[in-house]
């Protein structure tokens, strides 16, 4: 840097100054303080590369249209680097000790009783805040209008990860002026904003000034990258600390900042796609469409702008692989650079992953090992775990110089020294870090990923910027439920207004939630607080609707298309299974016995129906009846014929149970004449679960539900079954017909999905009749889901008002209790800036169980690592009986089945488990000093609260209440 220049402009005190203002300390820059400059251009030049090398085509372009044209890309590295110019305050200056003196060598002070006692009494007062106040003022003074000056300062202000008001952002007056500095403070920290500016290559501050505002989602998007060229340019490791001012400039910068992009494996996705040919399906998927796929991928072609696709087709139908073919159009046409895959469990987010992958490799070969698999239990994903093979595990230390002061909840990841490499075989270790995920180019994970960025959390400006370049395709859609759906509509708007496109597939969709969908996506793209849209019913099924905004248009455009299935209907044959309820006030032995009768009545329907071989899958609402089934077909069937599956196993048994099941029951699964299997599972194998079976019972659900699971009868054509099962039949249980009014439901099902859906759906059951699947689906949905009393047989129709009732009035308070977490409150969605979008404070805590809590309507469920402890003081074992230590530490040959001892409690036992640690060896172990440990005794039980907790290798996990 030009000491001489800087003297001439700003007066020779300042080349002194400059040279003594800290952005890093010694010990977070290793071992050599990090001028603030430096830091500001480090940034700029990361944010350079993020430009040039990551963004999505569509990004650089609204950047041009917002900054001006070409300017673009030196208005974004501005914007990047100026997010710490508030380090030039006593707020953060008289921080670092060290620091503090230089500072006040060169003639810069402070009164520090008066600071300490404005940073006590608003804690929240620091750089970042400072910083939004001093590019405020700054802005202003240059001549900058009003509008611009808004939208720009809270990115500032914000880049903790928390966008404060303006009220928020104003220096405590017990402070005096001393946390903000006065006097020779004001010019030198305009000496700071106009040498990092000069240094950029414009004239003067005002020369920055964009042409355009842009959109709110925008802006947040343009937030999250700010945060991502901060921290990449805060490893210590690349940009250790720059102490004298003649060494700092932007072209050192770019030196520095090359190697850490190199040494990072930082890379973006396609860049820009060329459009698909007419072969494009058959090349991706070596086979031809169907038509129900080429009516989405035609109605992809023929959207004018980005927007949404909601596409309904049966199971089997093929919709994933016509939503990924329809994201290559969208990507191609609409210029963005990947893909986020969201679906609705983690267990259907593996195989999913490797789809995928395959699909991605399709298109180009030198990208499938850039998709990232993105779900808390990601790290048991064998396909996952051999990409990650050469990825350490714990360098926080490296990013601890996000913020050495005052935020401790800043993540620093997953981010392990790494030299460099010619081409990794994994996505950037960068990105795989807390709360970056969705910055990977292409993700696969559960829709919570998604939902996570419709909160008022923390750095949710991270998970913004992750999807707002790419095409969203979200799977299974109607499993959300009135609460989940909240924040999915939340997403939605965000994505709407940011021009994302995105693909929802469902079996079906009642007509309300359909509307819903398509209003929330239409009312982000014209930034309206509500918009009534209308939303033609499809004329068939399969179907797809496509809804968009012209950039130039008043009003929106939605069309539908309709198309035949590739496959006839199948009749299938509906009929009840009685089961009686215990009494409300029976002892816990007549609920036994109660449930021993229902056990039996089914393991007698299964021995009969069966007697000539085949398959069965039996779902059950509950855990606890599924254990309680399979205890009893262990006793009539041999071992081999019963399988058992829920979610209460270890992560490693369920999924050696779950690949078991797939081999199995799956379209190439052996099926031996005269061959028996059951399996015996939960709503686990409701979606996406790819099993093909000749018998199914299962418990009442809704009847979008109910359908699902008949979707894993005679799926497969071509498959052997006996002859008595050559028809689909499907036996409904768990509840009892009564004459002359409503059925009685099982308390547990009635908890799960309301009493108002059961009663809707009970009245369609044909009792002895036949479904037309899937010709008669939207019917079907259509009627439970509709308002029509007729519906119902008139001796229900009391009963049915009533629970209709009750259902809108639990709807009403689960749809307040999720606005406490809504990113956007009602009412604010005209907003034109990010300012006091965390008013009031983050709605949730940012850990992944905090977060699930949130966006699931649930208790926040624990998961456990479980070991055995025979007695006190001696060594803790797996649950395989291998030796650990007296203290729990574990061996590196042993750390796979620990942690594949993980399991995730009922949420009835949150409050004892909160309070479990991780054993004494764990505290230092990166991937279990966060894990809590359920110590179980030899027998596999032990006591948590007031339950009894077992583990059975067979059964899984269960709980029992107990007295005193």
């Amino acid at each position: 840097m030009d000491a001489e220049r800087v003297g001439s402009q700003h007066g020779a005190d300042a080349v002194a100054v400059l040279g003594a203002l800290w952005g890093k300390s010694k010990e977070r820059a290793g071992g050599r303080t990090n001028l603030l400059l430096s830091h500001l251009l480090d940034t700029a030049a990361v944010a350079e590369l993020v430009f040039d090398h990551y963004l999505a085509p569509a990004t650089r372009g609204v950047l041009e249209e917002v900054a001006g044209p070409g300017r673009g890309r030196r208005f974004f590295a501005w914007l990047c680097g100026v997010h710490d110019c508030g380090k030039a305050t006593p707020a953060h200056q008289r921080l670092w000790p060290e620091g503090a003196e230089a500072v006040r060598a060169v003639g810069l002070t402070w009164l520090e009783a008066a600071a300490a006692a404005g940073a006590r009494q608003k804690k929240r007062w620091r750089h970042d805040w400072a910083g939004g106040l001093l590019v405020r003022q700054a802005l202003s003074e240059a001549g900058w209008a009003a509008e611009k000056v808004d939208w720009l300062w809270p990115l500032v202000a914000g880049h903790h990860g928390a966008f404060p008001t303006l009220g928020d952002v104003q220096e405590p007056r017990v402070a005096k002026g001393q946390l903000r500095g006065t006097g020779r403070w004001c010019a030198m920290q305009h000496a700071v904003l106009d040498v990092f500016t000069r240094e950029l290559g414009f004239a003067a501050l005002g020369e920055v000034e964009p042409v355009a505002v842009p959109s709110r989602a925008f802006q947040l998007q343009l937030s999250g990258l700010v945060v991502m060229a901060d921290w990449i340019a805060s490893d210590e490791r690349h940009f250790p600390g720059v102490d004298d001012l003649r060494s700092i400039g932007l072209e050192a910068a770019r030196e520095r900042a090359m190697v850490a992009w190199q040494q990072l494996g930082m890379r973006g996705g396609w860049g820009a796609l060329a459009a698909p040919g007419a072969g494009m399906f058959k090349e991706r998927f070596k086979l031809p469409p169907r038509p129900s796929q080429t009516m989405v991928i035609e109605a992809a072609r023929q959207m004018r702008s980005a927007g949404l696709l909601v596409v309904e087709a049966p199971m089997g139908e093929g919709k994933t692989e016509a939503a990924l073919a329809a994201a290559e159009v969208l990507a191609a046409r609409f210029g963005l650079d990947g893909v986020f895959m969201g679906m609705p469990t983690q267990a259907t987010s593996d195989p999913m992953f490797t789809r995928t992958r395959r699909w991605v490799e399709a298109i180009d070969a030198s990208l499938a090992s850039q998709v990232a698999l993105l779900h808390g239990k990601r790290a048991f994903n064998k396909e996952w775990k051999a990409l990650l093979d050469k990825v350490g595990t714990d360098t926080d230390a490296s990013y601890a110089g996000v913020d050495e002061y005052g935020l401790d909840d800043d993540p620093y990841g997953i981010v392990p020294a790494c030299g460099g490499v010619a081409e990794r075989l994994a996505p950037a270790e960068w990105f795989l870090g807390s709360k970056r995920g969705l910055l990977a180019p292409f993700v696969v994970g559960t829709v919570d990923q998604l939902l996570y960025a419709a909160t008022r959390t923390r750095h949710v400006m991270l998970r913004m910027a992750g999807l707002a370049g790419k095409v969203v395709v979200l799977d299974e859609v109607h499993a959300c439920d009135v609460y989940m759906s909240r924040f999915l509509l939340e997403a939605l708007r965000w994505l709407g207004q940011a021009r994302v496109p995105v693909v929802l597939l469902s079996a079906t969709l009642p007509p309300g939630q359909r509307r819903d969908l398509v209003a929330a996506y239409l009312a982000g793209a014209v930034s309206r607080e509500e918009f009534a849209v209308e939303v033609p019913e499809p004329g068939g099924y399969p179907s797809v609707i496509a809804a968009w905004l012209d950039r130039d248009a008043a009003a929106p455009s939605v069309h539908s298309w309709d198309a035949d299935t590739w496959r006839p209907d199948l009749t299938v044959t509906v009929e009840t299974l009685a089961e009686e309820k215990p009494a409300r006030a029976a002892s816990r032995q007549e609920r036994r016995a109660v449930q021993r009768a229902a056990d039996a009545s089914v393991a007698d329907l299964l021995a009969e129906q069966l007697a000539e071989g085949g398959t069965a899958l039996v779902i059950r609402n509950t855990v606890a009846r599924a254990q309680s089934l399979y205890e009893e077909l262990r006793q009539r069937f041999p071992a081999d014929e019963v399988c058992l599956l829920h979610a209460r196993f270890t992560v490693a048994r369920r999924a050696e149970l779950t690949e078991e099941a797939l081999r199995l029951l799956g379209p190439d699964g052996p099926r031996p004449e005269g061959g028996r299997l059951v399996l015996v599972a939960t709503q686990l194998a409701e979606q996406s679960f790819d099993v093909d079976v000749d018998l199914l019972v299962t418990d009442l659900a809704p009847v979008d539900l109910l359908l699902q699971r008949i979707g894993r009868l005679h799926r497969h054509a071509g498959t052997r079954r006996p002859d008595r099962l050559r028809r689909p039949k499907v036996f409904v249980t768990g509840f009892r017909p009564r004459e002359g009014r409503e059925p009685d439901f099982l308390y547990a099902s009635e908890k799960i999905y309301g009493r108002h859906l059961l009663i809707r759906t009970a009245a369609v059951l044909p009792g002895g009749g036949a479904w037309a699947v899937p010709g008669q689906v939207p019917e079907l949905v259509r009627a439970v889901y509709g308002e029509e009393a007729d519906l119902l047989p008139e001796p229900w129709a009391v009963a049915g008002v009533k629970a209709c009732e009750e259902q809108q009035a639990e709807d009403r308070r689960r749809t307040e209790a999720a606005g406490e977490f809504l990113l956007t409150r009602h009412g604010e969605h005209e907003s034109g800036t990010l300012a006091g979008l965390h008013y009031g404070g983050v709605s949730s805590g940012s850990s992944e169980e905090e977060l699930q809590a949130a966006v699931r309507d649930g208790d926040e469920s624990v998961e456990v690592v479980l070991v055995v402890q025979a007695a006190s003081g001696q060594v803790y074992r797996t649950l395989s009986g291998r030796a650990l230590t007296v203290n729990g530490d574990v061996a590196p040959e042993l750390l796979e089945e620990v942690i594949g001892s993980t399991v995730r409690l009922p949420a009835t036992l949150t409050k004892g488990a909160l309070a479990l640690s991780p054993l004494p060896g764990w505290r230092g172990h990166p991937w279990l000093r966060q894990s809590r440990a359920l110590v179980l005794d030899a027998s596999g039980h032990t006591r948590l609260g007031d339950h009894c907790v077992w583990y059975d290798h067979d059964l899984g996990l269960g709980t029992e209440l107990v007295s005193g």
